[in-house]
């Protein structure tokens, strides 16, 4: 027997015992995988959380080296380039409002797909928990037909089988909440780096004029 072949068998013995829950939550899986590993490919083509060019072209537009900035940006392959170059480009509080809202717009994007992801992850337990529920009533329904010849193992066999579904569900959910969790860490760093990015760009050279105040003299000793 081929891998191939043991593997299929093993999964027609768990969706056998399983029923129809386990079935549809192997589909779940299948589907929250490849979520996955298209926003992983989608979180790499837009080069999120790789922002040095951006931010070496920050620095030199908050120091006033407007050529300097204007090359970085051009080096850089980041989702917020058109965003950035349109606030350095045009000025006034509309330009500002709309630069804001081009790069809302590339959020959407990038979190899209993310509330699958959630509902995903809640209510997979839940299913899991409905599917032990119904495996359960069988399993007493099993026991009230045997009648006084009772066999244990009748009860226990039903009952592991009807706890496999709550497994099944927190198999799929505990995966899907990490990975959640991290896109959406990356998200709220992106839209801190944007923010601050935009405000850089309409007011330059506010952090690098500060100042320290000067301490007033020591006064002489007994004075």
């Amino acid at each position: 027997m081929t891998m191939i072949q043991s593997i299929a068998t093993g999964l027609a013995d768990v969706l056998s015992m399983g029923g129809p829950v386990v079935a549809l939550l192997l589909a779940v899986s299948v589907l929250v995988a490849a979520m996955i590993l298209y926003k992983i490919w989608q979180y790499r083509a837009a080069r999120v959380g790789q922002h040095q060019a951006l931010s070496r072209a920050l620095e030199a537009w908050d120091a006033g080296d407007r050529a300097a900035a204007r090359a970085h940006l051009n080096l850089s392959r980041s989702y917020l380039v058109p965003v950035i170059d349109m606030a350095m480009t045009t000025t006034g509080p509309e330009a500002a409002e709309r630069a804001d809202a081009e790069a809302e717009a590339r959020f959407a994007t990038l979190e899209r797909g993310l509330g699958l992801l959630d509902m995903v992850a809640q209510l997979a337990p839940l299913l899991g928990l409905f599917g032990t529920v119904l495996g359960m009533i069988e399993a007493f329904q099993k026991l009230q037909s045997a009648g006084s010849s009772v066999d244990p193992s009748l009860l226990a066999g039903g009952i592991w089988v009807a706890l496999m579904t709550t497994a099944a569900g927190l198999a799929v959910a505990m995966p899907t909440s990490v990975l959640l969790g991290w896109f959406e860490a990356r998200m709220r760093a992106e839209r801190v780096f944007a923010n601050r990015a935009l405000r850089i760009i309409g007011a330059p050279g506010l952090g690098t004029h500060h100042t320290a105040p000067e301490l007033p003299e020591a006064l002489p000793h007994g004075a």
